[in-house]
């Protein structure tokens, strides 16, 4: 962790063979700009990476902007600017 800059969420056990999710911050003029490095490895081999490539890699992908999309509204809310 680099308050306020940066914090990084590494996986010590758990389904994947590795997982380290990184959350950058900077500031552009009045907004936070958040940037997310997400790396992940699956078990089993080639077996892992074949699924990795044609399944998990999109799923994630969705998965990280829709919970970004939803702590962007919530931190609004609570800042007073509703956006819909």
């Amino acid at each position: 962790m680099e308050k306020p800059y940066q914090f990084t969420d590494i996986m010590i056990k758990g389904t994947f063979k590795s997982l380290k999710h990184r959350h950058i911050f900077r500031q552009e003029g009045q907004h936070t700009i958040m940037t997310d490095i997400f790396e992940f490895e699956s078990p089993l081999g080639i077996i892992g990476k074949l699924f990795n490539r044609f399944f998990l890699k999109n799923y994630m992908t969705g998965f990280l902007l829709e919970r970004n999309r939803l702590i962007k509204a919530t931190a609004e809310i609570q800042a007073g600017k509703v956006q819909v």
